[in-house]
């Protein structure tokens, strides 16, 4: 077994620089290692997996040149297309919070096993950022628009809803965890499987498909906040709010980036949009302001520009898909071109 644990739990092990060229090095050396048949990966603590990417660091990286986020997103994004081709079982744990980064690091693997305390989601949009590390490869490709939901508003699921749209493929009941995991390594992955995963509960997303489905099919996200608040209060207004409480033109570019990546065929076609609307965040305002509103300063206040759906126009949103330089090339479309 190839054993490998993201250990800040003070920080939800939010994910470092160091950390992911540390995990893509373990793996690369476990993929060549014959001895190795299998990585499982889990986080340390009690509080979940990997709360995303150490947003502090892109906050400073941005308000300086913005070299340093780059860099980071070009070598997060390779390690989430090599765990995707990783040649080997890839187990990862997603119990607790798992968000952003760590569906990255997770959600992509071979083996996705999930817990009755998994709080999943992709909450870029709360901070001026748009949702990356494929996850609108994931998000493009589940049941109706539930990917659409979770892109816009930014709110967290269950592990259950997890399963349901395609981020997850077991449920595992949290208190049986470390037995589990105790199974995989004397065991076998599938023995531990068929002892201690079950049936997961129902998905509540999957519940509420129709309003879903219904609200979320306007071509502006103007014309999905109307179709919310229409429905009155409940939760389709509760997603309304969520809504107008993200950043205006993060939410714009989200709605295209998931519609987009709809439309692409792999996993490393969506990961170079999605570094193209990364570093189209960096140039903007709303992505220091939102970290500064809610981790920095922590006054929850963040002044938006623009300031609301309405003014966010095409050409703004557009900007945010323009090629980046330099782009996100593979190893592997690298060695094509060199042949």
């Amino acid at each position: 077994m190839g054993l490998a644990t993201l250990n800040r739990p003070k920080a939800i092990n939010s994910l470092t620089h160091g950390m992911v060229t540390d995990l893509e090095s373990a793996l690369r050396n476990w993929a060549d290692d014959d001895a190795v048949h299998t990585v499982l990966l889990t986080g340390a603590g009690e509080r979940g997996l990997c709360a995303g990417g150490d947003v502090i660091a892109i906050y400073h990286s941005a308000k300086s040149d913005g070299s340093e986020a780059r860099s980071f997103w070009h070598d997060e994004y390779l390690l989430n297309a090599y765990i995707a081709r990783y040649p080997k079982r890839y187990v990862a744990i997603m119990d607790g919070i798992v968000m952003g980064g760590g569906v990255g690091v997770a959600a992509h693997g071979s083996v996705r096993v999930v817990t009755d305390t998994t709080k999943m989601g992709m909450p870029e949009v709360g901070i001026g950022f748009v949702p990356d590390v494929g996850g609108t490869y994931l998000l493009s490709r589940a049941p109706g628009r539930l990917g659409l939901h979770a892109a816009l508003t930014g709110a967290p699921f269950s592990g259950a809803d997890a399963i349901a749209m395609g981020f997850a493929d077991h449920f595992v009941p949290h208190d049986r965890l470390d037995d589990f995991t105790d199974s995989i390594v004397a065991d076998g992955v599938d023995a531990a499987l068929a002892a201690f995963a079950v049936e997961p509960p129902p998905s509540p997303l999957l519940t509420q498909r129709s309003w879903i489905d219904e609200c979320f099919g306007g071509d502006t996200v103007v014309d999905v906040v109307d179709a919310l608040r229409a429905k009155g209060p409940g939760p389709a207004e509760d997603a309304a709010n969520h809504i107008a409480s993200r950043s205006p033109i993060a939410v714009a570019v989200a709605m295209e980036s998931v519609r987009r990546a709809a439309h692409l065929n792999t996993l490393e076609d969506v990961l170079r949009q999605e570094f193209r609307t990364a570093c189209g965040a960096l140039r903007s305002h709303d992505l220091v302001e939102g970290i500064r509103a809610l981790l920095v300063d922590k006054d929850r206040n963040p002044k938006w520009s623009p300031p609301s759906l309405a003014l966010c126009s095409k050409d703004d949103v557009e900007k945010y898909f323009a090629p980046a330089d330099p782009d996100l090339v593979f190893p592997t479309e690298r060695e094509g071109a060199e042949r």
